[in-house]
């Protein structure tokens, strides 16, 4: 069995998505790995670009746009790995990260999931490893433009705004654009929720990880570039910012108003 199966979902971003994967084929060594690509109806050539320069990737190509969980769950289903990487196309890799990874998850067998650190490419800190939010912090957090919003108790206490993540740590979740998963947590605790369309299906499922004894670490040995789109923060009122909507409410819909582990 390979190590590692990489799995990245692609909408509209074929230059980056090029990069993500330059980037993986020249700084990932020292594991067995594959590359499954599933393109969601972009239309600006991503597949025929995927076909003809990287002819290694595995290619699922959509007719229409599947949405993250549901697409994300054609590569878990088809991926080979010890572990699967969830990636979002907007990244880079600047060091052998997904070795690190993979050794973190192999010394820390109750590691269900996994998540690295996240930077911008200034190299300002991500908040990518968060308490689970209650419905006001996520409406704050499309707001995090406006310094009311950005500074409040309730916002800062989701990102954990303490803690410098300097530390390796157990947390509530990690978010999806870098989530590797332990196969064998993966067997027990399913796919992604087909439900969710776009939004907080990162949140349902370190959530579902820990309802079964699994734990959820942010793992600050290495980090990987994230120019994080958040399409839906730039177009408040698109039929994505919908549909994010609505995931976030069938969330709290899903577990009666209150994520929790305890709920």
């Amino acid at each position: 069995m390979i190590d590692i199966s990489i799995v990245i979902i692609s909408w509209r971003m074929k230059e980056m998505l090029q990069q993500l994967l330059l980037s993986v084929l020249q700084r990932t060594q020292g594991i067995t790995y594959e590359i499954i690509v599933i393109d969601n109806n972009s239309r600006d050539g991503t597949s025929e670009v995927v076909r003809e320069k990287f002819p290694r990737v595995t290619l699922i190509r959509n007719s229409q746009n599947r949405g993250v969980a549901p697409s994300r769950n054609q590569g878990l289903k088809i991926a080979r790995g010890r572990y699967v990487l969830t990636l979002d196309a907007d990244m880079v890799l600047k060091e052998n990260s997904l070795k690190i990874l993979v050794d973190f998850m192999d010394a820390t067998p109750d590691a269900g999931l996994a998540g690295c650190k996240l930077v911008f490419p200034n190299d300002i800190v991500q908040p990518s490893g968060r308490r689970f939010p209650t419905p006001l912090a996520l409406i704050l957090r499309r707001f995090d433009f406006l310094k009311i919003a950005r500074n409040s108790k309730t916002l800062r206490n989701h990102e954990m705004a303490e803690w410098d993540r300097c530390d390796v740590r157990a947390v509530d979740y990690v978010i999806g654009a870098c989530q590797i998963i332990r196969r064998t947590a993966m067997e027990e605790v399913g796919l992604f929720d087909d439900k969710i369309f776009y939004g907080p299906e990162d949140i349902d499922y370190c959530l579902r990880m820990q309802k079964v004894g699994w734990k959820v670490y942010y793992v600050p040995l290495t980090s990987i570039v994230h120019f994080e789109q958040r399409v839906t923060k730039r177009k408040l009122f698109t039929r994505l910012s919908w549909l994010h909507l609505k995931g976030i409410l069938y969330l709290f819909w899903k577990y009666r108003g209150r994520v929790s582990v305890h709920s």
